[in-house]
């Protein structure tokens, strides 16, 4: 009965969705041939459109149903599925394009296929939303439950079931709780049944008042796993199961497949594939446009630095980058000639007497940065990131500050996340790490422009830079 009722469901929703796309694909020929808006409308056939409607509810209707569009989503998110629904409109267009271009007898005019796929899109996105807040309403309201068995360990069954409870419009009703513990284990969940017996847990299950079962295992109770399984084996419920890696999972965790075995990727750079291509894009773009942007002042503060000091312009300091590896960085020399030589590589200081009066100026406004565009254009850095730091300083750091290695999973930048939040020069390192960490974590190219924007406006100054 529940598949029966699914699959109906199923159906009711590709109607649902093959209706506002017909209705997109009407209003864009109106938009285009009927109104206004467009002057001087190009000739067109009547039929041509009529027969490419068909092909819309066709292609539509198989790419959506080729992608699994209408799954349950009770414990998905509005974001997830508007993104679901972009990406297989734009498959389907794909498709029909390539359809209409190899039947040569179907002329369609390129505002009306453009003006369709962002109304579909639109329409399409709208009705699942208000579809989604009405079974909400529905299910707050007692209605379209699905009712639920926990399986788990007490601390994580308590967490899952506390989470359950306080989103109550997905519709989730715990019947009941059991419990995988040693006798005088505590953190019972509350405001829930209890099984307190095996021989419970199994009737319940063979009432067939349960539809699906969530299993939430602490590290050590997984070998369990199996037993449980055993169980259920039997059993016509959905059986979904919650590892908790919380004390594995370091760094942008994920789950992939490979030819049936699941793995899980407890740490990793958010920048692989796609996500390395757009950002170096972006280095190189933006960068650039900077390095052209600012080449007069720089030259301007080269002719300063020769001038009011001896030694050279540039100064190259080996860093630590990405995935540990060193190279030079560049900066513009605001202190005397071996500096280092006694003091070592350490953090500069207020009123530090190796700064030339020069550097000060220009520690302070953050100009000596400036040549790093060149370490961005090369491919060594990236605008936006950690600061880099030295391999001498770095090996004291790893071994005083947990997770201070993964900062190191990211291309070193010019500024960064700590860097707009005031966490720059000699203040706290453990604040500076778990900014970077965030940043990692969070990584897309809108927190990049964010942060790039924050630098601009809030000025190069900063009461920390010296």
């Amino acid at each position: 009965m529940l598949k029966q009722h699914n699959q109906f469901f199923k159906n009711l929703m590709l109607l649902h969705d093959l209706f506002f796309v017909s209705l997109a694909w009407w209003l864009g020929y109106l938009l285009r041939f009927h109104t206004a808006l467009f002057p001087s409308p190009e000739p067109y056939v009547f039929r041509a459109y009529f027969f490419a409607w068909f092909l819309v509810v066709l292609i539509w209707g198989s790419v959506f149903e080729l992608l699994d569009l209408y799954h349950p989503r009770r414990i998905s998110t509005h974001f997830r599925e508007i993104a679901d629904i972009v990406k297989a409109s734009f498959l389907a267009l794909v498709v029909f394009l390539a359809v209409v271009f190899l039947l040569h007898d179907i002329i369609l005019s390129r505002i009306v296929v453009v003006l369709f796929w962002i109304l579909s899109v639109a329409l399409l996105n709208l009705s699942h939303v208000a579809f989604r807040e009405g079974l909400r309403f529905l299910r707050q309201k007692g209605y379209n439950l699905r009712h639920i068995l926990v399986i788990g360990s007490p601390t994580e069954a308590k967490d899952l079931v506390r989470k359950l409870l306080w989103y109550r419009h997905l519709g989730l009703r715990i019947v009941g709780v059991y419990l995988i513990k040693e006798p005088g284990a505590g953190g019972e969940p509350e405001g829930v049944r209890i099984l307190e017996r095996r021989e419970d847990l199994l009737n319940i299950l063979g009432s067939g008042e349960i539809d699906e079962v969530f299993v939430t295992l602490s590290l050590e109770d997984v070998p369990r796993l199996r037993e449980i399984k055993s169980w259920l084996r039997d059993e016509p419920v959905s059986i979904h199961f919650i590892p908790v890696l919380g004390e594995l999972t370091v760094l942008r965790s994920k789950v992939e497949e490979f030819d049936g075995l699941h793995i899980v990727s407890l740490q990793d750079s958010p920048l692989h594939g796609w996500n390395s291509f757009l950002k170096r894009v972006s280095d190189l773009c933006v960068g650039g446009l900077a390095l052209l942007l600012f080449s007069p002042l720089m030259a301007l503060i080269a002719v300063g630095i020769k001038l009011t000091s001896s030694g050279p312009i540039l100064l190259k300091q080996e860093r630590m980058g990405l995935d540990g590896r060193r190279f030079q960085m560049l900066k513009f020399r605001t202190m005397v000639i071996d500096a280092e030589e006694f003091a070592g590589p350490t953090w500069t200081s207020p009123n530090d007497p190796r700064v030339t009066r020069l550097g000060r100026w220009l520690r302070r406004m953050s100009l000596d940065e400036l040549p790093q565009l060149i370490n961005v254009l090369r491919g060594e850095m990236s605008l936006v990131g950690p600061r880099p730091e030295r391999p001498s300083l770095i090996e004291e750091f790893r071994k005083a500050i947990p997770k201070y290695m993964l900062r190191h999973k990211v291309k070193a930048g010019m500024t960064g996340w700590a860097q707009v939040n005031g966490w720059r020069g000699d203040t706290s390192l453990l604040k500076r790490i778990e900014h970077d960490i965030y940043y990692i974590e969070n990584w897309s190219l809108w927190l990049d422009g964010r942060i790039l924007a924050l630098t601009l406006l809030r000025g190069f100054l900063n009461k920390n830079a010296y």
